[in-house]
C-alpha cells in the first residue's frame, strides 16, 4: 500500500489538492487498465490454409492442380492441410465440380452438392472424402487418387479441391472452406473458341460536344471445350475506319468451357462525329501454369452508333438565325433609308416648283385688256 504524508502548512492548500486528483486519476486509471487487458485477450480463430504439395525441384510450389489425362487414367497426387488457427479443428476434404460464378469468378459447388464431372472422379482411399483432426499450426499431407472415366470428353474439366471446417458460433452452423482449383485436360478434338455476340452501344451526350461518352455492350462466350481467359480492347472509329479515340484495353477472366458473360466498357472522350462505329477486339490467353491449347485466334466485331451534335446543329441554326436577321434588318433599313432620300428629295423638288411660281407671275407682271 502506497502512503504519502503531506505537511500541514496553510499555504499549501493549491497544491495539495492537486497531487491528492492526480494521484486518485492514476490509481482510477490503473484499475480500469486490468479488465480492458482482459476484455482485449484475443479470442480462438478457425483458420484454414491448403495449397499442392511442392513436386520435385518446384521450390515455388504450384498454385492449383493442372493435369493432362487420357480416358481411364489414374493419377496420384497429394494435398497439404494446415491449420492456421488457434484452437483444434477437424476438417473435411472433398473435390467438387467448379463453375464461373455471375461476376466471372471461380466457383465451387455448394458443401453436399454432388459433382457430376471432374470433381466427381479424385477418391481418397476409395472415398468421396476425408478429415483430419489438426492442431494449431499443424500440418498433414492428405493423398488423393484421380480416376478420368473411359468415356471422358475432350478438352478441360474444371473442379476444385475442398477444405471444410464446421464451427458452431451459437446461432447457427457456419462452414468456413477454402479451395484450390483443380483442371483436368483429356487429349483429343481441342477447340479453344472464345467469341463475342450481341454487341450493342448507346451515348451519353456532354456539354462540350467532343466529350461525351460511349458505352458498349457485349457478350462473351466460351463456344469450346478449353478454359480461357483473354484480353478486351475497346476503341471507336469514324467513317472510312478513322480512329475517334484511343483503345480501352480490359482483361476477361478465366471463363471455362461452356460460359457466358455479358460485358460492359464505356470509352470517354467521344466526339458527337454523328456516325460512330464502335469495335471490340478479343485476344484469348490461357493462364500461365495451365497447358497450351494450341493457336488462338482473335474475333472482332463491332456497330453502328449516331451521335448527332444536336446542341451544336441548335447553336449554328441559332447563329444562322441571328446573322438571317441582321442581314434582314439592314436591308430592310437600308430600303426605308432609300425610300426616305426619294421621298425628301420630292417634296424639296415639289416645295422649289411651288416657290419658283409665285415668282415667274411676279416677274410677268399685270396685263391690260384694248378696247376696239
Amino acid at each position: 500500500m502506497l502512503k504519502i504524508t503531506f505537511s500541514a502548512r496553510p499555504n499549501a492548500r493549491g497544491p495539495r489538492s492537486l497531487a491528492i486528483a492526480l494521484i486518485a486519476g492514476i490509481a482510477l486509471s490503473f484499475a480500469a487498465l486490468a479488465p480492458a487487458a482482459d476484455a482485449a485477450a484475443p479470442e480462438d480463430t478457425i483458420g484454414i490454409s491448403a495449397k499442392p504439395q511442392a513436386a520435385g525441384d518446384d521450390s515455388v510450389g504450384r498454385t492449383r492442380f493442372s493435369y493432362q489425362m487420357s480416358p481411364g487414367q489414374t493419377l496420384d497426387d497429394v494435398y497439404v492441410v494446415t491449420n492456421s488457427g488457434t484452437t483444434a479443428q477437424t476438417f473435411t476434404v472433398f473435390a467438387t465440380d467448379a463453375f464461373n460464378t455471375a461476376e466471372g469468378g471461380y466457383g465451387l459447388l455448394d458443401t453436399g452438392v454432388q459433382p457430376a464431372d471432374a470433381g466427381a472422379w479424385v477418391r481418397f482411399g476409395g472415398e468421396t472424402s476425408v478429415t483430419a483432426a489438426l492442431q494449431p499450426g499443424e500440418s498433414r499431407e492428405v493423398p488423393f487418387s484421380l480416376v478420368v472415366p473411359a468415356d471422358a470428353s475432350p478438352g478441360d474439366h474444371a473442379a476444385g479441391m475442398v477444405v471444410s471446417a464446421l464451427a458452431d458460433d451459437g446461432q447457427v452452423l457456419v462452414d468456413r472452406r477454402v479451395g484450390t482449383r483443380l483442371y483436368v485436360r483429356v487429349p483429343g478434338d481441342l477447340q479453344p473458341n472464345l467469341t463475342v455476340d450481341g454487341v450493342s452501344a448507346s451515348y451519353t451526350p456532354s456539354i462540350n460536344p467532343l466529350a461525351g461518352e460511349a458505352t458498349v455492350t457485349f457478350t462473351v462466350r466460351n463456344a469450346g471445350n478449353v478454359a480461357l481467359s483473354g484480353g478486351l480492347k475497346t476503341e471507336i472509329k469514324g467513317l472510312f475506319g478513322i480512329g475517334l479515340t484511343s483503345a480501352l484495353e480490359t482483361e476477361v477472366d478465366e471463363m471455362l468451357p461452356g460460359s457466358t458473360r455479358t460485358v460492359t466498357t464505356t470509352v470517354s472522350g467521344v466526339g458527337q462525329w454523328v456516325f460512330l462505329n464502335p469495335v471490340v477486339t478479343l485476344y484469348p490467353s490461357v493462364d500461365a501454369e495451365a497447358l497450351n491449347p494450341g493457336p488462338l485466334t482473335s474475333v472482332t466485331r463491332d456497330t453502328i452508333l449516331f451521335a448527332v451534335p444536336w446542341v451544336l446543329l441548335g447553336l449554328i441554326v441559332l447563329g444562322l438565325g441571328i446573322w438571317g436577321w441582321v442581314v434582314f434588318s439592314r436591308r430592310r433599313d437600308a430600303r426605308r433609308a432609300q425610300a426616305w432620300i426619294e421621298y425628301t428629295e420630292a417634296e424639296a423638288r415639289r416645295k422649289a416648283e411651288s416657290e419658283r411660281e409665285p415668282a415667274v407671275v411676279a416677274a410677268a407682271g399685270p396685263t391690260r385688256s384694248e378696247s376696239p
